[in-house]
């Protein structure tokens, strides 16, 4: 048998053996019987079955410490949504905990009988999140982009959401068809006259429920590590007093969308500030704290998906 048969045979018994013990409530000695395989095969297939994701998991207790963190969150800073998940203190993961959350809330969304239009932005945590989705079937939904996926040399981003996204719900999609960032101020104005593109900004500004990451202004800065602006353009951000960035807008501490550098020829949607609509920001992390504080400070922010760690730095 070929490679890929073998492969797709074994994925195959991995998602049985794994339906088998965590919905079913076989034992491992149980499920060596049934699939006709030794006890330590078993185990083995269970374990694949956790490691390739064809199991996943969602916690519906609420922890009381988590409440508490939201709880307080929604209060100093007048939100419309928080969810603080449990931190690993092992982990390094920057979106470990939050994707899951986030999957939830989005599929919560999608499901509503209602159509809506929901927005989002790009980067790792929401294309994580996208991953954790089930497939679902929502015509009546629209999603869209608030920010292309394309850098000014033609190479695109590893983590556009919205194609995933469309992909795994069939709703009607509409990508933002530009790069990043144009090449001047002047570029910028011509794209953003053209008919396509403010139909979807348009859209966007409608947006029911908006999705989007939060992204620090540093040396590890992910517009610049993605290839997206220069190091000069990332250093003169810096010097702006930048901090953060959410679609690409760059803001200071106090949550300021800075009037100069990369923001003049960024292509994404603008932001409304303060945010009158639900604005979820997905992040966690040391690193990030700086920038959603500043995000949350400058109402930038509606809402919050973080985990206890970094709910707790930020109301320290």
């Amino acid at each position: 048998m070929a490679s890929s048969d073998t492969d797709k045979s074994r994925l195959d018994d991995a998602a049985r053996a794994g339906w088998l013990y965590f919905i079913a409530g076989n034992t491992q000695d149980e499920i060596a019987k049934k699939l006709n395989v030794s006890r330590p095969t078993a185990q083995r297939l269970v374990s694949l079955a956790v490691s390739e994701r064809l199991i996943t998991f969602r916690l519906d207790h609420p922890i009381a410490a988590c409440l508490e963190l939201a709880a307080r969150l929604t209060a100093r800073y007048g939100l419309l949504y928080c969810d603080v998940v449990p931190t690993d203190p092992d982990s390094t993961s920057s979106t470990l905990g939050i994707a899951q959350s986030t999957a939830a809330f989005i599929e919560q969304k999608l499901r509503s009988e209602k159509p809506i239009i929901l927005a989002v932005g790009t980067g790792r945590a929401l294309r994580a999140a996208v991953e954790q989705l089930p497939r679902l079937t929502c015509p009546l939904h629209d999603v869209v982009s608030l920010i292309g996926n394309i850098s000014r040399d033609g190479t695109a981003s590893f983590y556009d959401v919205l194609s995933r996204l469309a992909d795994l719900t069939q709703a009607r999609h509409y990508p933002m068809p530009l790069p990043i960032f144009a090449t001047s101020p002047e570029e910028r104005e011509l794209l953003l006259g053209l008919d396509a593109v403010k139909k979807v900004r348009s859209l966007a500004n409608r947006a029911d429920v908006t999705l989007v990451g939060v992204g620090q202004i540093d040396g590890q800065a992910q517009l610049h590590v993605d290839g997206f602006i220069t190091r000069e353009e990332l250093m003169d951000m810096i010097r702006m007093g930048a901090v953060g960035e959410v679609a690409g807008w760059a803001f200071n501490a106090d949550g300021q969308i800075l009037d100069g550098g990369t923001n003049r020829t960024l292509m994404s949607v603008p932001h409304q500030v303060p945010a009158q609509r639900l604005i979820v920001g997905v992040a966690q992390g040391s690193a990030k704290i700086e920038a959603i504080r500043a995000a949350l400070k400058g109402r930038i922010l509606s809402g919050l998906i973080t985990n206890e760690a970094t709910a707790q730095a930020l109301l320290g």
